[in-house]
């Protein structure tokens, strides 16, 4: 039996991101390190994640910029205009 994938444009619940990050690791770690035991993907995989792909891997989905570069900016924007990032109602 062949099932339509639930993901669609529009759809919250799309995993396009994770899907993304998931090639990403696979290419530019997992099949560049001969991993030989759990132990170097333990300590290789959370390098990756910290130093390379939040600190310099650019990301389309916010507007070219680094996780880190991004986040940065919104917590300026926050001191500036707190409203803006607020989920809860004032009170």
């Amino acid at each position: 039996m062949i099932c339509k994938p639930l993901a669609r444009r529009g759809n919250l619940y799309d995993n396009a991101v994770a899907k993304s990050f998931l090639k990403t690791l696979k290419t530019e770690e997992v099949y560049l390190w001969g991993y030989e035991t759990l132990a170097d993907v333990q300590k290789r995989i959370p390098f990756f994640i910290e130093e390379v792909y939040n600190r310099k891997q650019l990301h389309s989905s916010l507007r070219y910029q680094s996780p880190e570069e991004f986040e940065k900016m919104i917590l300026k924007n926050n001191q500036t205009n707190p409203c803006l990032c607020s989920l809860s109602k004032p009170v």
